[in-house]
């Protein structure tokens, strides 16, 4: 099994989200984050809305999922096809390993 952690633009989540499950996923996870990477950040107006300045950090959005090793492609294709502009702000995908999981409500180790 594989885990793959996407971080991509919240403006993204949706498209990226459904392409996961289309492409054979059984779930996602999803955190709203905030990072600082090689990509610009953007121009934010201050509380009154009379000030603008650039934002400490830029919005992104966490996506993580498990997939067994022979849908890993079409998961990250899917995710690449559906995050995919063109700029430095189209974010990140990374695949590790699970080398073990647990089913807490049957206390069945495996992936079903």
């Amino acid at each position: 099994m594989k885990r793959i952690e996407a971080f991509v633009p919240t403006t993204k989540r949706s498209d990226v989200i459904d392409a996961i499950i289309k492409a054979g996923a059984g779930g996602v996870t999803v955190w709203e984050s905030r990072g600082k990477g090689s990509a610009s950040r953007p121009l934010v107006g201050g509380a009154r809305g009379t000030a603008r300045y650039v934002a400490g950090y830029n919005r992104t959005d966490t996506i993580v999922t498990i997939v067994d090793d022979s849908k890993l492609d079409a998961v990250v294709g899917a995710i690449m096809n559906a995050a995919h502009t063109g700029s430095k702000e189209d974010g990140k995908i990374f695949v590790t390993a699970v080398e073990e999981s647990y089913d807490i409500a049957t206390k069945q180790k495996g992936s079903s």
